[in-house]
């Protein structure tokens, strides 16, 4: 009952917001087209994620994760919150900013803009916190509040007009029956320090006032894991009114130079920009733009409208749609989740992409499969979006001329960042080319092909899908058979260090490996980072454990694998030659159709016959020697969502496909409250809270449902999404979208707002609740 009653409190909530701001005439307020009802509009969608806050120095929380949630949009790096109602210094601003310092989110201010008003008259100094009416809300593509008082009735918007600069309109209008001469000024103030945990580290900030702008100046700092800045970097907040500003230390405030005059039934306008960059070059070139935005203000909110109205004609095109309506919040929420988490290029950062949270320190970068799962949501919505991101990591994908690992050509790399690694010259930490990541790319390309028949596209990324996978083989592949191994790449840090950091060498001068080091990142480049069939000590006596393969060409080491054929990745192989082979038919290439159909066989059957335990039912990896000459099918390390990628890259035959179906739907073991954990409920090591070892991760949901409609179990496929939508924890009310759920309880565990989860619920809405559909090939 208690579960019903919040949800029943959460849409009264949300009604009663949205239909005090459609009554609004004021023109800053986004509305629906007059008499066009066909499909849901804008402000239909007030306040689906709670954005409240009170920032402080100390961003993040629990899990080193942003406290509150925020809003950006447009590939910006810095975003803001609304303010906490509760608290009346905030009101009149949007709180924050949160900006990103190079690869670390942190927040500049409370508030660092807020509007004070005071009338001349009779020198009286409005409170906001005691207006008649407050609403604070956020809409899809802007933030907005107004304040009604017996004088007048305050608005503010603000929405993103460029990867830079954010808009913010404020309209004052006279409700009164009086004259008003009004005194009007901003104020802020701004952090110098970031509290990390233990850490107190100095931003160096500084506030200088221009004509008719305030800019914080920041220094250089160059703190690992913390917080990234030099003496570039600024934050400028531009009016497009003559002020005067006093500044006192950390403190400022702006003041129109003369008061303004509004008569009865009469609106006073002004209009401000707030910019983030990261260096000379990048303000300069933004700064020319400043005042055409705060010109031209109707036209970029109007522009502003068209495009999130875009979004979400594309997604509610369909004559489904109200026959589920309970779930379109919930996907107009992922659509928002993967806008804020959008990032524009920056640093090494080529191409616009989508971040895994912008709420997480540690995920301000993009990775591999991580990025090409949101590509296929966004495909459906925003497709020049979905080709940029994967542009932004094929620009490293590595060449035969790379001065660093010319031995691994054709790979993509586990993650890049704002800052390049150290062997390229930067001072990264974040940046990894110790591995990659499960081959999805051929999946993404082909999904946004379907969606916008680009063939330009397609001729663009054959060739470089087709050398990301065929290096699977060159360098992933240790026995020769056509089969692959999770592993890693010839790196330092699969070295032995000592107790200052150096690597130990042999008594012939060779760096010593740690196998330990190896192990740990096969398993980061199967995505499943502490899964239980990566357990180094494997599970029973006949288990010899997971050991480390070195993989050589011309008696050189080019890579390592370990000793196991992990069927996920054969499948997602499998798989991607089906769509190189349709890109290859696209593309008029007939050597490469009959090769890959040829390949695809033979891998086919190999899974199949290898793979798959009759006594179990289920699929699982398959342990290897050094020469391939002995196997031993991984039935004793438990069944995990691996188990159901065959059904997903339709390769099973009917029968394997059944029992793997009664598997995924026994209580069990993985029909869980929230359905398909990672490990299966009767695994000896199941934990339905510990990252991949029992909670649900929404793209292994995701591939379940879309295994099971490939084999015609539909009505058990839209059981399990519904159950994913129904049981996530705060998914259908105004709580964030989880990296990961606990199985059991459906409690949000890790970060939150997260892009792969928020791109399996917009597909799961797109392709099971509205159509029957899937992402995947089929080869029945």
């Amino acid at each position: 009952m208690k579960k019903i009653a919040i949800a029943c409190l959460s849409i009264l909530i949300t009604f009663t917001v949205t239909t005090a701001y459609s009554n609004i005439s004021n023109e800053n307020i986004v509305h629906a087209t007059e008499n066009d009802n066909s499909k849901p509009k804008i402000n239909q969608f007030a306040n689906l994620l709670d954005l409240s806050a009170n920032p402080t120095e100390e961003t993040n929380g629990v899990y080193e994760t942003n406290k509150y949630n925020h809003f950006s949009d447009l590939g910006a790096w810095h975003g803001y919150y609304l303010p906490d109602k509760n608290n009346k210094k905030l009101l009149g601003g949007f709180a924050g900013p949160l900006i990103v310092a190079e690869e670390y989110p942190v927040n500049l201010s409370d508030s660092i803009n807020r509007i004070k008003i005071k009338n001349n008259k009779t020198n009286e100094s409005y409170d906001l916190s005691k207006s008649n009416y407050i609403d604070l809300s956020s809409y899809p593509g802007h933030l907005h509040q107004k304040y009604e008082l017996d004088d007048f009735t305050l608005d503010l918007s603000l929405i993103f007009v460029s990867n830079r600069t954010a808009l913010i309109k404020t309209n004052i209008e006279n409700t009164s029956e009086n004259n008003l001469e009004l005194d009007v000024s901003w104020e802020g103030r701004i952090f110098d320090q970031v509290k990390d945990e233990d850490k107190n580290i100095k931003m160096g900030t500084s506030l200088k006032k221009k004509k008719n702008a305030i800019e914080v100046n920041f220094d250089k700092v160059r703190e690992d894991s913390n917080y990234l800045s030099t003496d570039q970097v600024k934050y400028y907040i531009s009016h497009d009114q003559d002020i005067k500003t006093d500044i006192n230390k950390l403190n400022y405030n702006s003041k129109l130079t003369d008061p303004i005059k509004i008569k009865p039934n009469e609106t006073y306008n002004t209009n401000t920009t707030e910019t983030y960059t990261f260096t000379d070059d990048e303000f300069s070139k933004e700064k020319v733009k400043l005042t055409k935005f705060s010109k031209n203000t109707n036209h970029y909110f109007e522009k502003n409208k068209k495009r999130w109205q875009a979004y979400l004609d594309k997604t509610f095109d369909n004559d489904n749609v109200d026959k589920n309506p309970e779930y379109k919040n919930s996907t107009v929420k992922s659509m928002e989740t993967l806008m804020t988490n959008w990032q524009s290029p920056a640093g090494a950062i080529k191409h616009d992409g989508i971040v895994p949270s912008m709420s997480y320190k540690w995920f301000m970068g993009m990775w591999g499969w991580d990025s090409w799962k949101a590509d296929v949501a966004l495909a459906k919505f925003n497709p020049e979006l979905a080709k940029n991101n994967m542009r932004a990591l094929f620009d490293y994908q590595i060449s035969a001329k790379d001065d660093v690992r010319p031995q691994d050509k054709g790979a993509i790399i586990d993650a890049v960042f704002y800052n390049l690694d150290s062997s390229r010259g930067g001072d990264g930490i974040n940046w990894n080319e110790r591995n990659s990541k499960p081959p999805l790319a051929a999946w993404a390309v082909w999904n946004i092909y379907k969606e916008t028949n680009d063939k330009e596209w397609l001729k663009e990324m054959y060739p470089k899908l087709m050398d990301y996978h065929k290096w699977w083989y060159t360098n992933r592949d240790h026995d020769g058979n056509g089969v692959a191994e999770y592993g890693s790449m010839v790196s330092d840090a699969n070295y032995k260090k000592n107790d200052k950091g150096k690597t130990i060498k042999d008594k012939h001068g060779k760096p010593v490996l740690d196998d330990k080091a190896v192990i740990e990142a096969a398993a980061w480049e199967s995505g499943m980072d502490n899964a239980t069939r990566f357990d180094i000590e494997g599970s029973g006596k006949k288990d010899k454990g997971v050991k480390v393969l070195e993989n050589k060409k011309d008696n050189e080491t080019i890579g390592y694998s370990i000793n196991q054929e992990s069927v996920d990745l054969n499948a997602y192989l499998y798989s991607e030659k089906y769509f190189l082979k349709y890109m290859a038919k696209e593309l008029g290439i007939e050597k490469d159709q009959k090769t890959l159909a040829k390949d695809s066989k033979k891998l086919k059957d190999y899974i199949q016959k290898n793979m798959y335990d009759d006594k179990t039912g289920f699929f699982y990896d398959l342990q290897i020697n050094k020469d391939g000459t002995q196997k031993k099918l991984l039935v004793n390390r438990g069944k995990g969502t691996e188990g159901w990628i065959p059904l997903w890259a339709s390769l099973a035959t009917d029968e394997q496909a059944e029992n793997v179906k009664d598997n995924m739907m026994d209580e069990e073991k993985f029909n869980t409250y929230m359905p398909f954990p990672t490990a299966s409920k009767d695994n000896k090591k199941f934990s339905p809270d510990e990252y991949w070892r029992g909670p649900v991760w929404l793209d292994q949901a995701l591939f379940g449902v879309e295994a099971l409609q490939n084999y015609g179990y539909e009505k058990e496929a839209t059981e399990q999404t519904k159950k994913l939508f129904n049981n996530a924890e705060g998914l259908m009310g105004n709580g964030p979208i989880h990296e990961n759920y606990n199985s059991l309880n459906g409690k949000g565990i890790s970060t939150k707002n997260f892009s792969w989860s928020a791109a399996t619920y917009y597909l799961l809405y797109e392709n099971n609740i509205l159509d029957k559909d899937t992402t995947t090939h089929n080869s029945q």
